[in-house]
Order: structure tokens, then C-alpha cells, then sequence
């Protein structure tokens, strides 16, 4: 067994496994476009194909959600880091982050809130459920349609190819990048030489 040493739970180390930063993109009744940066996301399953995001309480973006019940979970690349870190320190109830970032609000096909057109993917959502846990709700989207950028695709063009992609991810309140492939679900394990 290797050594261990325990840790306190502050924030830096409740981040140790990464996480998809995504910029979510969403509107209020009368509210212009807004986007939040959120580095607590991921898949919370597969039928319903539901997204879960922690959104910190009183959120600004978390009260337009719920007024229209729809947003767009996109997500940026590595080398779109300043972008996606400038829309988490800022609050849109003051600036419209779309006009300000030079980000472009795309028309959605099955919701009323945008997504970002710059972003290699966007997941157009319908408010599924709120948990509320405590600093943060729990929010669940049910995915209704993908978008995803064209040089992104697999050489097939049926699939997400990662490495065109290079999604930014948060891991210990950092953004990364991911680096190489190691092996398929269910196949790595041959890496170890195992049947």
C-alpha cells in the first residue's frame, strides 16, 4: 500500500478528481443571456441523458434557470482558459458577458436559453431537478440536443474526438487540459497484461 497522510477538507482539497469546467449559458423571462462558469459538473446518467452542475446558492444564473427552466452546458476548450475564467468572476446581473467577452449567443433548436457558439460543444438542456445541498444545488439538465464543432469530430464523423477537442478541466481550483489517450473503457486493463 503506498503511505497516506490525511488532509483538511478545504477547498483545494475537495477538488482531487477533475472535473469538466463548463460555461453555462442561460436566460431569464425578461433577463439578457447570461454565463456562469462552473468547474463541478458531469454525467449523472445515461437514460434520462442527465448532466449534473453545482451551482453556489443565490447564484444569479441559478434564478434565471429556474425562471425559464431550460440552459446550456458548453464547454470550452484549453485555450479558451481566460474567457471561461474572466465569466466565473463576474457577476451578469452587471455585465452582459456575452457583448463584454465577444462571445457569440447562438440560437438554440429545442430551448429558449443560447449557447456559446465558440465553445466545441454545447449541450442544449431542460431543467430535470434542483437538490439543494447545503453552499450549493445540485442541478440536473436533461440533454435534448448536442452541438458540436466540425474540426472536433472523429475521422468517422460520428463522435467527439478529445484530442481535437481538449476540453478544460478543473482539478485542486486549476484549470488543465488533457494530455494523451490511455486506453478505452473495459480495454485498459490489458495494459497491465490482464485478460
Amino acid at each position: 500500500m503506498r503511505e497516506k497522510t490525511v488532509l483538511p477538507n478545504t477547498w483545494n482539497n475537495l477538488w482531487p478528481l477533475p472535473a469538466t469546467t463548463v460555461m453555462v449559458s442561460c436566460v431569464g423571462a425578461k433577463a439578457r443571456p447570461n454565463i456562469i462558469t462552473l468547474g463541478a459538473s458531469g454525467i449523472a446518467c445515461a437514460r434520462p441523458p442527465l448532466i449534473s452542475l453545482a451551482f453556489g446558492v443565490g447564484r444569479y444564473s441559478l434564478e434565471l434557470i429556474k425562471e425559464t427552466g431550460d440552459f446550456a452546458v458548453n464547454i470550452p476548450s484549453g485555450d479558451q482558459a481566460a474567457i471561461t475564467d474572466w465569466c466565473g468572476t463576474i457577476s451578469g446581473r452587471n455585465v452582459d458577458k456575452f457583448r463584454d467577452g465577444a462571445l457569440t449567443a447562438a440560437a438554440s433548436r429545442s430551448i429558449a436559453s443560447p449557447f456559446i457558439g465558440e465553445c466545441p460543444v454545447a449541450f442544449e438542456c431542460t431543467l430535470w431537478r434542483i437538490v439543494p445541498c447545503g453552499s450549493h444545488d445540485l442541478v440536473l439538465g436533461e440533454v435534448q440536443c448536442v452541438h458540436v464543432d466540425t474540426d472536433a469530430l472523429s475521422s468517422a464523423g460520428d463522435s467527439l474526438d478529445p484530442a481535437k477537442f481538449n476540453p478544460l478541466v478543473s482539478i485542486q481550483l486549476e484549470y488543465w487540459d488533457l494530455g494523451q489517450r490511455r486506453g478505452r473503457w473495459g480495454e485498459a486493463r490489458h495494459l497491465l497484461g490482464k485478460p
